[in-house]
């Protein structure tokens, strides 16, 4: 059985980090992935400012809090105080624009590379070494006119987990890769103008459009996700609580059968809604796990009534937390939901995802905590990487965006993997009804849902990559 475990379980003291998407901790024998890995970050942002890097992490056998340098060296932070105390300088010049920069992560090390433009992060460290994260959502923060933004990895025994997230904001579009003996993979991709067209499309959301937090001088400097856009009182509290109402109530009615767990589909739970409470049976009839009816920003968080730990509780409770947001909770009698098609419908849902996900080459991305259950998330992962990188791409329209690169799914998945063990044969190359696991070519017309879709790069599809879905690959027509 897989076990998952959070990004930056302990970076957090006094800003409060959203908790993160999971990423398994597998067995491995003897790895050979580089040590310390080179990590080279690209600047195509048309940007002038300085770039710094920043490289905070914790060192997963002593959960001690510190930084690396860019050589590849850890150390622990030291000291600190209350009031927290400025940190020391770990600033890492960064590449210009139209230019590389390569930094290195030594193995046992999970946590966060930052970048910032035009001035230095702000640093501050509480007694026992304890770092303070930039929360720059809050309008107190040392950062909040700083343009950062920020990738997550984990470097253990099991190889390299890297994700662009969106969990907190949208700030500096940046793909991130990893290569190893299989190859390449690669996500993060916005679309042509993506960064401005999620901007303007979240304007437009009404309830979302004071996320859009722009600094004095004109810079767009991030895109709140809606749970730091309330926390900042910037949406309304009970934006989504109309939808949890009905959907908790759905099944007051009728069970919700949760199976949190695709390689194991004999773990299922089922669920009835009394009252305010959901109380879930395993196939024994035993009673597992209760969960309150969620209010708005439980859903956001995927936290308070809907905390997820790392136990069968948490296991259901995400999986709860992943339908909400995606607005399929209500409607349907088992879960989770792997059919991007169904996602985000109605008027009351996670917007922000939806518009963040619409904009992505790929269709991935970590639009709130748990959007890796279906393996929706923005993630890469090689066993045994040789490099990686991150490349901060351009804010302005450039050009066309790249053909995407086959994610490492077996398509729907909540952990990631190293593609399907037996998968579909391709389809007839001659129908013209779409199918995962066929090469399309641009221009080629193919039928879905009795739509007619063209395609407007040539790729390979996967599960998830249903032409609704991915909008960058195929055009209604």
């Amino acid at each position: 059985m897989h076990r998952r475990r959070k990004i930056l379980t302990a970076l957090s003291v006094l800003a409060v980090i959203a908790p993160l998407s999971a990423v398994l901790a597998v067995t491995t024998g003897a790895s050979a992935a580089a040590n310390p890995l080179p990590v080279t970050v690209t600047n195509n942002t048309g940007r002038s400012e300085p770039v710094y890097l920043y490289i905070l992490s914790e060192n997963l056998t002593t959960h001690a809090q510190g930084y690396v340098n860019a050589a590849g060296q850890f150390t622990a932070w030291s000291g600190g105080g209350l009031p927290p105390s400025p940190a020391p300088d770990v600033a890492i010049p960064g590449p210009a624009n139209g230019a590389s920069a390569t930094l290195r992560i030594p193995q046992g090390v999970n946590g966060r590379i930052y970048f910032s433009f035009g001035e230095k992060l702000k640093l501050f460290l509480v007694p026992g070494g304890k770092l303070v994260q930039p929360a720059p959502w809050v309008s107190g923060d040392a950062n909040f006119n700083i343009l950062l933004d920020w990738s997550e990895f984990t470097y253990d025994a099991a190889g390299l987990f890297i994700n662009s997230t969106q969990v907190d904001m949208v700030a500096v579009p940046h793909v991130v890769s990893v290569t190893g003996a299989s190859g390449t993979q690669r996500t993060g991709q916005v679309v042509a103008d993506g960064r401005n067209k999620i901007i303007n499309a979240v304007k437009a959301q009404s309830g979302f459009d004071r996320s859009v937090i722009t600094r004095s001088d004109g810079t767009v400097l991030r895109v709140l996700a809606p749970g730091k856009a309330l926390d900042a009182g910037l949406m309304s509290a009970t934006y989504l609580d109309a939808y949890i109402n009905t959907a908790w109530a759905a099944y007051a009615s009728k069970p919700l059968t949760v199976v949190p767990y695709q390689e194991d589909p004999a773990q299922k739970f089922t669920g009835t809604v009394s009252g305010n409470t959901m109380t879930f049976r395993n196939t024994s009839g035993a009673v597992v796990a209760t969960f309150n009816k969620p209010v708005t920003k439980d859903v956001w968080g995927c936290a308070g009534n809907l905390a997820a730990p790392n136990d069968i509780v948490g296991a259901i409770s995400r999986t709860l937390c992943a339908a909400l947001n995606r607005s399929t909770l209500g409607a349907t009698s088992t879960e989770p939901d792997y059919n991007a098609a169904d996602f985000y419908k109605g008027t009351l849902t996670n917007h922000f995802s939806r518009i963040v996900h619409a904009n992505m080459v790929d269709g991935r991305a970590y639009g709130f905590p748990f959007d890796d259950v279906g393996h929706f998330e923005s993630l890469v992962h090689d066993a045994n990487p040789s490099s990686a990188s991150i490349t901060l791409t351009t804010f302005g329209a450039g050009g066309p965006p790249p053909s995407p690169q086959p994610t490492p799914s077996t398509g729907p998945s909540p952990q990631p993997s190293t593609g399907p063990t037996t998968p579909p044969p391709p389809s007839n190359p001659g129908t013209t009804t779409w199918a995962p696991y066929t090469a399309y070519t641009v221009g080629q017309v193919v039928t879905y849902n009795g739509v007619r879709y063209q395609c407007r790069q040539s790729h390979t599809s996967i599960p998830g990559w249903e032409p609704p879905a991915v909008p960058a690959l195929w055009q209604p027509i």
